[in-house]
């Protein structure tokens, strides 16, 4: 409890230190504004005011507010001005100053209400602080746990649609992973491939709308059943976020890069950006909306590649698992008309890490 005095009188700061003592308080006596913010820096920490004259020698009270304004915005700082002067006391206000009291000082009372003043706006100024962190630190951690339960939903919801036809369904996890992993060597930015590696599980959740006499049927399927099963796309689409009109979903047809206009989540979004185009083409013979080259999203490429790889080197009811060897020639040979050539490059320059991560998240 210490309050700093600077003036180049002796005789006051003799008196208000004794006044001030007399209140139970500490004080500092400083003959200058240089003395005074050396003596400020130094105490920074138990000070509850600064009482400053304005004219002194060596610095004067408007340059010491200056700094200490700059230093300790905290500190209460009340200006102890010559009669006749007030605008000079209005002017150190205005750089920063708390209060001010005229000399000369004949009733010391008044510097005890002007005390009183400033600690009752400095402890409800820290109260505020105090409230304002408490109140960001509450939201921090309330973001944190909406974002770990969405987080978990879409790990969950992308797991519910792959127990369809994969009874471990690892086959969600590995996509994840090695797209984020594909997604680096394609350059992309740390938080766009975490965001992949989060959404890329998900890009078969339509599956969950498709019947199982389709999704499982042991061999070919026909014409019709293959437009049914390509309905999954679109599905997907509308589980992750409700196409709320025609017109917005004839929108997101003719231009599916459109959605990541759409106001929402980053994770929903890209979700459903993946959800719809991981079964487009190079060439443009893929579906729902025959695009072609670099006009189907980078992250659905990525998923594109991933997603055919993991699939032919996985069992599944109607089909035996190929081996690496045999889908990484498919994978090959499948560049430049369903896959993207640069994103198959970067595969097989990764396929060591791609393999490790298999065996990682191996179905056995």
């Amino acid at each position: 409890m210490t309050i700093l005095i600077i003036d180049d009188e002796p005789g006051l700061r003799r008196s208000l230190t004794a006044h001030l003592e007399d209140l139970e308080y500490e004080t500092l006596e400083a003959g200058n504004g240089q003395e005074g913010l050396d003596l400020l820096l130094a105490n920074r920490q138990k000070l509850l005011a600064v009482v400053v004259d304005l004219n002194m020698p060596v610095m004067d009270g408007y340059s010491f507010i200056k700094h200490a304004v700059a230093e300790t915005p905290e500190v209460p700082i009340i200006v102890l001005s010559g009669v006749g002067i007030v605008e000079d006391a209005l002017s150190a206000m205005r750089m920063g100053a708390w209060d001010f009291i005229t000399k000369p000082l004949h009733n010391l009372n008044i510097l005890d209400y002007t005390l009183e003043k400033v600690f009752d706006r400095a402890r409800l100024i820290r109260e505020n602080k105090s409230y304002q962190e408490n109140l960001e630190r509450l939201v921090r951690d309330r973001t944190r746990e909406l974002e770990e339960t969405r987080r978990q939903v879409m790990q969950r919801l992308s797991r519910a649609a792959e127990y369809k036809d994969n009874e471990t369904g690892r086959h969600v996890i590995r996509v994840g992973q090695i797209s984020r992993l594909l997604g680096r060597a394609m350059g992309m930015g740390d938080d766009a491939c975490e965001l992949l590696g989060e959404c890329a599980p998900l890009h078969d959740v339509g599956k969950i709308g498709i019947p199982d006499e389709v999704l499982l049927k042991p061999g070919k399927l026909s014409p019709s059943e293959w437009d049914i099963m390509r309905r999954h796309c679109v599905y997907g689409c509308e589980i992750l976020g409700p196409l709320d009109s025609k017109d917005e979903a004839h929108r997101l047809c003719s231009d599916p890069l459109l959605m990541r206009e759409i106001a929402g989540n980053e994770q929903l979004k890209l979700a459903r950006i993946l959800a719809l185009c991981h079964h487009e083409r190079w060439d443009g013979k893929g579906y729902p909306f025959g695009l072609s080259g670099e006009d189907i999203p980078l992250e659905a490429r990525i998923v594109t590649v991933v997603d055919v790889y993991d699939a032919l080197c996985s069992n599944r009811p109607y089909k035996k698992a190929m081996t690496a060897e045999e889908a990484g020639g498919l994978i090959r040979a499948g560049a430049g008309t369903q896959f993207d050539p640069a994103v198959v490059a970067a595969f097989f320059l990764n396929q060591d890490e791609i393999n490790a991560i298999r065996d990682r998240w191996s179905d056995d």
